[in-house]
């Protein structure tokens, strides 16, 4: 790592972990309540399964609360939603549109295998 980055990989980690949540959540109020756009026409279990996972999903990773368990549900989400819609498109995701979902897949994976970290309410309620 570069030099003057080497004291804030704790905080990096973190600031990585908020954003995804953050812009993974208003995917989930897309579908559920059309905000801050309508969502692209879809069957309805996608809409009521998926829009709930990343709505609630991206809040818990956002916050950092039950961190692991979310990300991974959010990463199984990600690895299902990429085959179902993409992955039978093309293979290479260049190709078939699915570079966001497989970034997810890994960025949440990641999140799910290292934990909240600073800055969130598990964090918090462990240093009690």
């Amino acid at each position: 790592m570069a030099a003057f980055m080497k004291g804030f990989d704790s905080q990096t980690y973190a600031l990585m972990r908020i954003v995804t949540g953050l812009l993974f959540l208003w995917h989930g109020a897309q579908k559920l309540i059309g905000f801050p756009k309508d969502a692209p026409d879809a069957p309805a279990f996608i809409l009521y399964v998926a829009g709930p996972i990343e709505l609630f999903g991206g809040i818990l990773v956002m916050i950092g609360l039950m961190t692991r368990w979310a990300a991974f549900l959010c990463s199984g989400l990600m690895a299902c939603a990429y085959w179902m819609a993409h992955g039978t498109k093309a293979l290479f995701p260049l190709l078939n549109g699915g570079e966001l979902a497989i970034l997810y897949c890994f960025v949440f994976l990641f999140i799910s295998a290292h934990g909240p970290g600073i800055w969130s309410v598990d964090g918090a309620r462990s240093a009690d």
